[in-house]
This record gives C-alpha cells, sequence and structure tokens, in this order.
C-alpha cells in the first residue's frame, strides 16, 4: 500500500513537472499522424528557422517576468530595431549597422525601466498599459522614418559577401550561425541567472519587492537591467528576422508580444514573479512554434490561428493562476 502511495505521487509530480514535456509529444504524435509532412526534413528547418527570432525575444522576456513586470513594447521595439539598421546598411556597412541595432535596442530597455520606475509604476499592470504606449510610440518613431512605407533591403542576400546571408543561413561545422547565436544567447543568460549576485536579485525583486527593498536588494537596479536585457535579446530578435527577410513593415512584428508571453508562461515561470527559467522558456517557445506549424500544415486560416493563440494564452494564465494561488 506505500509503495502505491509512493509511486503515485511520483507519478503526480512527473505529470505536474513535465506536463509542458508530454504535451509536446503527444503534439508532434498527433500532427505526424494527421500530416506526415510535418515529420519532413524540410519542415524541421522551417520550425528551427522559426524558432530563432521567438526564443531570442522570449528569453528577454523572462527576466522582465520574473522582476514582476511586462513589456509590451517589444513589437514596436522589433519593427524599430529593424527600420534603424535598414537606414545604416548604406552608409555604414551591414555589420556596424546590426551591432548599432543591438545598442539601440539596449537603449530603449533603458528608456523604458525609466520610464516606469519615475512614474512609479512597480506592478505588472502599470507596467502593461505604460510599455503599450511605449510600443505604439516605437512604431509611430519607426513609421516616419522610413514614412510608413515598406522598407526594401538594398543589397543581394543571394550574395557571398552578405552578412546577413551569413546570420540567416551561413553554418559553423553543421550548426547554423542562428543556432550557435541561440546557444551562445543561452548559456550566457543562464549564467547570469543561477550564478550571479545580480540574477538572484532579480527573482528576489519578482517575489516580493517590499521584502527585497528591506534586504538591501536594489530594485530599481534590477528593473533597469532586465528591461534593457529584454531589449537587447529584442534587437538580436530583429536582426535575425531580417537575415531572413528583405523587407521590413511595421506588419513584421503584429502578435509577438502574444507569442512570446505565451512561451514563457507555458515554460513554467510564473506571471506574477520570482519563479521560473530560462531553460523552461526554451520548451515553452518550442511548443508556440510547434502549435503554429502544425495549424499552418492542417490549413487552419490565420483568423483560427489567432483564435487559437489567444484561447491559449488564457487557459495558460489561467491554469498559472490556480497553481500559484
Amino acid at each position: 500500500m506505500t509503495k502505491q502511495i509512493r509511486l503515485g505521487s511520483i507519478f503526480n509530480t512527473l505529470l505536474k513537472e513535465y506536463t509542458i514535456v508530454f504535451g509536446i509529444m503527444v503534439l508532434v504524435i498527433i500532427t505526424s499522424i494527421v500530416e506526415p509532412r510535418f515529420m519532413t526534413s524540410g519542415n524541421m528547418v522551417n520550425i528551427m528557422r522559426q524558432f530563432g527570432p521567438l526564443i531570442l525575444v522570449a528569453l528577454g522576456m523572462t527576466f522582465v517576468i520574473l522582476a514582476g513586470f511586462i513589456d509590451l513594447s517589444v513589437t514596436g521595439q522589433l519593427f524599430l530595431v529593424a527600420v534603424i539598421v535598414m537606414k545604416l546598411i548604406d552608409p555604414i556597412g551591414q555589420i556596424p549597422a546590426m551591432f548599432v541595432g543591438i545598442a539601440f535596442g539596449g537603449l530603449f530597455g533603458y528608456f523604458n525601466s525609466k520610464v516606469i520606475i519615475f512614474s512609479g509604476a512597480l506592478t505588472q499592470a502599470e507596467a502593461l498599459f505604460i510599455t503599450y504606449g511605449l510600443s505604439t510610440a516605437y512604431i509611430g518613431i519607426g513609421q516616419m522614418i522610413s514614412n510608413g512605407k515598406t522598407m526594401n533591403m538594398s543589397i543581394d542576400l543571394t550574395s557571398s559577401y552578405s552578412a546577413f546571408q551569413y546570420v540567416g543561413l551561413g553554418f559553423i561545422g553543421p550548426f547554423s550561425i542562428s543556432f550557435v547565436i541561440f546557444l551562445f544567447a543561452i548559456f550566457i543568460l543562464y549564467f547570469f541567472q543561477s550564478k550571479t549576485y545580480m540574477g538572484r536579485s532579480v527573482m528576489l525583486t519578482g517575489g516580493n519587492k517590499t521584502a527585497a527593498r528591506i534586504a538591501g536588494i536594489p530594485i530599481y537596479r534590477s528593473i533597469t537591467i532586465v528591461y534593457m536585457i529584454c531589449g537587447i535579446m529584442t534587437a538580436i530578435g530583429a536582426i535575425v528576422f531580417m537575415s531572413r527577410a528583405t523587407t521590413v513593415t511595421s506588419a513584421m512584428s503584429i502578435g509577438l508580444e502574444t507569442d512570446v508571453i505565451l512561451a514563457v508562461v507555458l515554460g513554467g515561470t510564473y506571471l506574477g514573479g520570482g519563479r521560473g527559467s530560462v531553460l523552461r522558456t526554451i520548451i515553452g517557445a518550442l511548443i508556440v512554434i510547434l502549435i503554429s506549424n502544425c495549424m499552418n500544415l492542417l490549413g487552419i486560416t490565420i483568423f483560427w490561428q489567432d483564435i487559437t493563440r489567444g484561447a491559449i494564452l488564457i487557459i495558460a494564465i489561467w491554469l498559472d493562476a490556480r497553481k500559484n494561488n
């Protein structure tokens, strides 16, 4: 009897901790049966290409949510960074333009954090509305710079000297450049979260801001750092996205914030802050990409795809709230 209880407890623990993994397995099995094209090598490559930009932005968002905040401005930031990089390619070159774009991403994150701090918005709900407004402003600035037109890349992405081609299609040994960028980002951010004082401070800030302040943790510095990380990762995501496209338009990042937050929540990061991991966000992002890929293969219209993603986000947040309350 005791052995049965112990086995039941182990099973329940595994089910609770690895529900996401089980969900991926079920999703893959069902889709493979219904749509044989799912397991083809071409589709696997397509999934990995879609995975890059989303996971990069989601990793940055993970830190913002861990600190007890949220950043809806990633949509506007990605578009504006893409516009800036596109504008700078001709005058300064592709590689310098990329680094300037990443620097602007960090600057946007810094600006976001200061707006939130100076406005006294120390709750997630307040940060949500502020960053939504900032996203609208970033899109407006991008539209102003581009004169409201679609911007076409003036370089030949098929040429051997294209740095953008190298980022999007190049390889180091058996690994694509975008995959190497992803691995490097994971290593740096995981080390920051788990091995540094500042990373632990972010977790404590998200867990209880009042207690963190009493304990002497610099919560304002934590807020600044997480928003800068999010801005930098969004900028890198914009560059990876641009490396596979020849145009920049404000529509390029529509719905990004939904997919990013969904990836973080499905990965098990508590939306209220204080608990979660960048490693689990990888799994959440993979689920989001798999769901999108499955719906595309099954011929589901974009309207129903949006409805499905919205419904999944609502359910995920509801389950997250029930589990943590």
